[in-house]
């Protein structure tokens, strides 16, 4: 990446503004401007989250606002209520009191002196969702957004739910802001004889979200709010969506793209859950210089050749051999002007022959270690491996060798005609690049709580012995598939532990399937291309203690029980501006038995820490999760530390029914 340190105009910055809300609540806001804005005025770019501008995200934010202000805005971080060092309580995500202290936030910015009325906003994951919500909610002086890997629909496409199946992640995801949200605010901001009467009335009140999560399993009222495929019309700000092939978000690009009527673009990359411009697989873009012309268009009526943009541009990814990390993907940037694109063709594949006798799906629970993350983070081992032990458990619908290649872009999507044993069961489906030599490398997924087959808010009981139609929708993908290599539809009824299993052993009877595959017209080479990327001065540390990720399976060959351990050291690192030293690590544990559904588990625990000049703070939280047939229980604790001596410590522990999940 370019350091740039020269820019139109000169910066400034504020590391800790105050925005009181109208309830009285003061947040912190890290923010950067031209020197000259009081006597011109500029628009403004509002970046809203809970994870901690003085320690958690200032690595990206010296990237990206001082990058921002140096081309004539006022680039605006703000801590969330309850987080960072701000004030109040945090209860949920994207609560309504987040979002109306965003538009509040978003009113008091336009009417200062140094603002000329305009604001975007902006954000990544938790941003890349609220600045979604937020512009539904339609403050007047919002007329921009930029929205990174994030979602329009809380409850089918997020951390939570997918196709009606818990996601594992919802456990792992409360856990982490468990953690995340137990950090005190930094003395130096909020004051010597305040910042830990903050610290134990936040921890007094901190939620543990995953009970809550829990109790809403079907698409409900609590899910809808929030959606913004609930109104789409309601978006009438300008909405550029980015994503990318390896992050866990990776179907929103497509959904604004095709809904939004106010005017959007979508841009997908080969990237896991980063900003563009330091993201890998490479190639990175320049995420900056492409966010430029999008704020330079909206906020301040320039003609950037923007409203020439295709409406859809993304990376279509050569195939490669399978690994848990790819540093980098070859392949080429497409473009479609309009999307849905009419060059995009359905081809049907008939995976059972009319008279065969039904295929039988009963996968042992451990089927699915070759999954990877949800949403890889780490630059480390997250990726999908190898699927062919996953393939070896699953039940395979091999395709000839292809004569010429394909290039795979869009949803693929699969219809069964299915009988299950028991009245509740799941599917995976995966469509896998298979090479010559047998290597089994995962194009996209789908998942189906077979319940839900027909509605997610209102779903239904199969009738054991019963076929009933069901249609799994795959993940948006852009995969090239080789000549001379085959395709592979993998499908079984276990997921583990990308998704929770069901509270019995199934056995699905699969009496027939069609596969439809969106291929696009062999792309000869880029038919686009992005600036280099570029960014403002790193953040300047010193290293205390070097990050590492570790990951192992283990398989007791005593008891059957197959564990995944994964331990995530995100180091320690010291700002040597302000000498606030911060680290963390993650742990977590997931067991199973292949033949026992119900011997299921999940354990985490973090480690953070903070310290400066003989200050210290340590917070440890753990969680864990466990069902039954009827119910799941999940627990957790934290503890916090000052100077190595407990000064909190809390429990919680809920059960929660199951319903037909």
């Amino acid at each position: 990446m370019k350091t740039v340190t020269e820019f139109p105009r000169k910066v400034v910055e504020f590391p800790d503004m105050g925005i009181v809300m109208p309830d009285g609540c003061r947040l912190s806001a890290r923010v950067w401007m031209p020197e000259d804005a009081g006597d011109d005025p500029v628009p403004a770019i509002l970046e809203h989250l809970p994870y901690r501008k003085r320690d958690g995200t200032v690595f990206r934010d010296q990237l990206t606002h001082p990058y921002f202000a140096g081309h004539g805005y006022a680039s605006i971080r703000v801590d969330m209520r309850g987080n960072g060092d701000s004030e109040g309580l945090m209860d949920d995500e994207y609560s309504e009191q987040e979002l109306q202290d965003a538009c509040d936030v978003i009113a008091w910015v336009a009417a200062q002196p140094w603002c000329n009325g305009k604001v975007g906003m902006m954000g990544i994951s938790w941003g890349g969702f609220n600045c979604l919500q937020v512009a539904a909610m339609q403050p007047p002086a919002l007329k921009a957004v930029i929205s990174l890997c994030s979602t329009v629909d809380r409850y089918a496409d997020d951390i939570h739910y997918k196709g009606g199946c818990l996601l594992i992640e919802n456990f792992g995801w409360a856990s982490t802001m468990l953690s995340y949200s137990s950090r005190p605010p930094d003395p130096l901001i909020a004051g010597d004889n305040r910042w830990r009467d903050l610290w134990l009335t936040r921890l007094e009140n901190q939620p543990f979200l995953a009970p809550l999560w829990l109790k809403h399993q079907h698409r409900d009222a609590y899910w809808k709010r929030g959606s913004i495929c609930e109104d789409y019309s309601a978006i009438h700000a300008a909405v550029l969506s980015i994503g990318g092939w390896h992050d866990g978000y990776r179907n929103t690009i497509s959904h604004l793209a095709s809904n939004i009527e106010a005017p959007v673009k979508g841009i997908v990359g080969p990237w896991i859950h980063k900003y563009p411009h330091y993201a890998a697989p490479q190639p990175a873009i320049g995420f900056l210089q492409e966010a430029l012309r999008w704020w330079d268009r909206w906020l301040k009526g320039l003609d950037t050749g923007l409203d020439a943009d295709p409406a859809y541009r993304a990376y279509v990814m050569d195939s490669v051999r399978p690994a848990r990390w790819h540093p980098e993907r070859p392949g080429r940037w497409i473009a479609e002007q309009n999307w849905p694109s009419p060059d995009i063709k359905a081809h049907t594949i008939e995976l059972i022959a009319e008279g065969d006798r039904p295929v039988i799906i009963a996968s042992p629970q451990s089927c699915g270690l070759a999954g990877g993350e949800y949403f890889p983070f780490t630059f480390g081992p997250e990726l999908p491996g190898d699927q062919r032990p996953d393939d070896a458990l699953s039940v395979c619908f091999d395709q000839p060798p292809l004569s010429e290649a394909i290039d795979i872009v869009g949803a693929p999507e699969v219809l069964v005609w299915v009988s299950s044993d028991r009245p509740q069961a799941n599917i995976a489906v995966r469509l896998c690049d298979v090479h010559p030599d047998g290597a089994s490398e995962l194009i996209s997924y789908g998942l189906l709580n077979l319940t839900h087959r027909n509605s997610h808010e209102f779903p239904e009981p199969l009738v054991p012995g019963e076929p009933a139609t069901a249609r799994v929708v795959l993940d948006q993908c852009a995969y090239r598939v080789p000549a001379g290599h085959r395709l592979r539809i993998a499908m079984s009824n276990a997921y583990w532990p990308m998704i929770w299993p069901s509270p019995e052993p199934v056995r699905l009877e699969l009496k027939a399937a069609t596969l439809t595959l969106p291929l696009r017209p062999l792309a000869q080479g880029d038919e686009i291309t992005f600036a280099a990327p570029e960014g403002a001065t790193p953040w300047a540390t010193e290293t205390v203690r070097p990050a590492n990720s570790e990951r192992h399976i283990d398989r007791d060959e005593k008891t059957g029980m197959v564990t995944l351990s994964i331990t995530d050291d995100f180091g320690e690192v010291r700002d040597l501006q302000h000498g606030l030293a911060n680290g963390s690590v993650a742990r977590e544990t997931w067991s199973i038995h292949p033949d026992d559904p119900l011997s299921a588990s999940g354990k985490t625990h973090w480690t953070q820490t903070l310290s400066r000049n003989g200050w210290s703070v340590r917070t440890e939280t753990s969680a864990a999760m466990r069902s039954d047939a009827q119910s799941f229980t999940v627990s957790a604790r934290i503890e916090a530390y000052e100077g190595g001596k407990l000064v909190f410590e809390r429990n919680f522990e809920e059960k929660i029914p199951r319903a037909l999940l």
